[in-house]
């Protein structure tokens, strides 16, 4: 199917479409550990040289994350000193930032369960637009209010890996954390209008193990819809009390990654480089062209890498989806290389993953050393994009 590119609500508003994610998790662990992500891979102390590093590969977009628990570690008093960092860093070198206001993290005293949750919420999404309009007047500010809803409810609500660490409570937490959510929006539009908002949930595919179930095959379509309730709600299709509205979203990103298929309920992943293709397996280019259909918005590959050997393998994977998608009409504003540079994980730091286009080969004194072979992928892939010119 051909689609318009003309037919859109606004003009792109990116500064590339090759973007630069810097994992900013600050969430408590599965063990209630503390884990400042943005402390650990130095980008807190390095932020200079790593804005350098992109600006010299043509990156100028790159997502960003204030640290809540950072920010305000008493009850509506704030501390902005690395927001103002990063806001003064990133226009020092022509970077343009994507906010997320949470990544995750909480202050230690707030759940999503607690009563204050949303009104301390929205008054710190208040708090930062009128902080960052006080520092840059003008210009797009597009942010991202919580990151990744569906899985922070299912990872605090059902699995007990993070803050509220609770079992059978996926959709209350979900509930309270949209709440928030589009209470924060509200807030934000007071003081600017202009706002963008970019969404960031998981792109998934769940599919029956065996199709010839059909109850199966009902209950892994209904889990499978269930990404999209993010969406939903903040739209006002559903939950209307909570005020969403269809004007509440503007950017849809998308969160894919090499695990993000499986089948119900056994949770057996879908393996994604087989050759020929695994049957099962779903191309980037058809998830995302659902997404569009049903609700017309942008679309932004928000976050993509995979770990390991095989990362530049998927990112040449990625640059194909992302082309097809673009000849096809289709409105995909960006493409987010999720971490940019290498990570620990969450419950065993000492484990790095190896996922970004910078390892970190050295964990003392953090120095980032480049993957070439994905380095040439992402420079082709640059190249090759320039030739749709309504991204620009």
């Amino acid at each position: 199917m051909q689609y318009n590119s003309s037919d859109h609500e606004f003009k792109n508003p990116f500064e590339s479409f090759l973007m630069a994610g810097f994992e900013c998790a600050d969430q408590q662990n599965a063990f209630g550990e503390r884990v400042d992500l943005i402390q650990l891979t130095g980008h807190d102390r390095f932020i200079n040289e790593d804005y350098q590093r992109l600006t010299k590969i043509g990156i100028t977009t790159v997502r960003e994350g204030i640290r809540w628990s950072f920010v305000e570690k008493s009850p509506y008093q704030y501390d902005w000193t690395q927001v103002e960092e990063i806001i003064s860093t990133a226009k020092k070198h022509g970077i343009q930032v994507i906010w997320d206001i949470c990544h995750f993290g909480l202050p230690d005293d707030l759940t999503p369960l607690h009563p204050m949750f949303a009104r301390r919420f929205s008054n710190l999404c208040r708090a930062f637009v009128i902080k960052y309009r006080s520092i840059v007047p003008d210009g797009e500010l597009i942010i991202t209010p919580i990151n990744e809803v569906s899985f922070l409810s299912w990872l605090g609500g059902d699995a007990r890996g993070t803050s509220p660490y609770c079992v059978n409570q996926g959709w209350e937490v979900k509930y309270r954390l949209m709440k928030a959510y589009i209470e924060g929006i509200e807030l934000m539009k007071e003081v600017d209008p202009t706002i963008k908002i970019m969404t960031t949930e998981p792109l998934v595919n769940i599919i029956p193990q065996d199709s010839r179930n059909q109850v199966l095959v009902l209950e892994a379509n209904e889990k499978h819809q269930e990404q999209f309730q993010v969406l939903e709600i903040l739209t006002g299709k559903m939950c209307p009390e909570l005020r969403g509205k269809p004007e509440f979203v503007d950017l849809i990103g998308v969160n894919f990654y090499y695990n993000n298929q499986w089948t119900f309920p056994d949770h057996e992943f879908i393996p994604w480089n087989e050759k020929p293709p695994h049957p099962q397996w779903k191309n980037l280019h058809s998830l995302i062209e659902e997404v569009y259909i049903s609700y017309g918005k942008p679309i932004v590959l928000s976050e993509t890498s995979h770990p390991g050997e095989d990362r530049s393998k998927w990112l040449e994977m990625i640059q194909k989806e992302c082309h097809s998608l673009l000849k096809n009409g289709i409105p995909l504003y960006g493409c987010c290389i999720y971490p940019i540079i290498d990570r620990p994980d969450w419950d065993f730091p000492e484990i790095w993953h190896h996922s970004g286009l910078w390892d970190i080969s050295n964990t003392r004194s953090l120095e980032r050393e480049i993957q070439l072979e994905s380095l040439e992928i992402l420079l082709a892939f640059k190249s090759k994009i320039s030739e749709f010119k309504f991204l620009y």
